[in-house]
């Protein structure tokens, strides 16, 4: 399992994919919550609370769930792309046991989606307590308690690299996979979320998951505003954090025991 597990790692190093994903998630860690802290929400129309309360703050670094599509592409093009160029053929040649060979890359993009997570977090408290030192703000919530769902948010990001990979093993065509995972996450679970009595399932999903763990509920209420209808209540943080985690296993589980079943082409 060792030489598979430093093969993966040497992969993914060897690349452009790993600067070019830290540079994107400083980008927006970094820039969309500097944008949007130094701004104001309290400027934007329609206005929202502004960073100087509690619902300003949760609202701003809430936003950051809207990225999650970006680890989940990393962890689907980490499987898809061995597919597209063929090259899981020489790795299944050199490690029959499929299951150490896609075992080792969940573990792989598992430590690159927290690595992810811990920049794109750090980046954001960073341009969050920068932006607001800069208007001469205080924020409406402690120190300790955004440090505390910036790494929930970390670790949303994990989980949703571990996600990727899954999808990316089960569908293998790379574009397929890469519509199907950015499509529903970027915009099926909120149509999802506009249609009655599917809407109660929303909590459950891994946007619903998400919202819960990093305690946004802007786009939930707003769109339950928009419809006349009553907001849906979105899990516990805890049981968030506990669904995206069954998320996770299932898709590793999926990624393990699929491939397995069929052909390599």
């Amino acid at each position: 399992m060792k030489p598979l597990l430093h093969a993966e790692f040497r992969r993914l190093l060897a690349t452009r994919l790993w600067p070019t994903t830290l540079l994107v998630a400083a980008l927006l860690g970094g820039g969309l919550v500097g944008v949007l802290a130094f701004a104001g929400p309290e400027n934007f129309q329609p206005p929202m609370p502004g960073v100087h309360t509690e619902a300003g703050v949760r609202t701003v670094l809430g936003f950051l769930g809207f990225t999650s599509f970006v680890p989940a592409a990393i962890g689907t093009l980490a499987v898809t792309s061995e597919y597209r160029h063929r090259t899981i053929d020489c790795t299944f040649l050199f490690a029959p046991d499929r299951w150490r060979v896609l075992a080792a890359k969940l573990v792989t993009y598992g430590v690159a989606g927290m690595v992810y997570g811990l920049v794109l977090s750090a980046t954001a408290a960073v341009a969050l307590f920068g932006a607001a030192a800069a208007r001469g703000v205080r924020l409406g919530l402690p120190a300790g308690t955004v440090i505390e769902l910036l790494a929930r948010v970390g670790v949303a990001m994990a989980a949703y690299t571990v996600l990727g990979v899954g999808m990316g093993a089960l569908i293998r065509h790379q574009i397929a996979a890469l519509c199907v995972v950015i499509g529903y996450l970027y915009g099926g679970e909120l149509l999802l979320l506009m249609i009655p009595g599917v809407r109660e399932l929303y909590p459950w999903l891994p946007g619903g998951a998400t919202a819960a763990l990093t305690d946004f509920t802007a786009v939930a209420d707003a769109l339950a505003e928009q419809q006349s209808s009553s907001p849906v209540h979105l899990l516990p943080p805890l049981a968030g954090a506990l669904v995206m985690l069954g998320y996770a296993v299932l898709a590793s589980t999926a990624a393990m025991v699929k491939p397995m079943r069929r052909d390599v082409a």
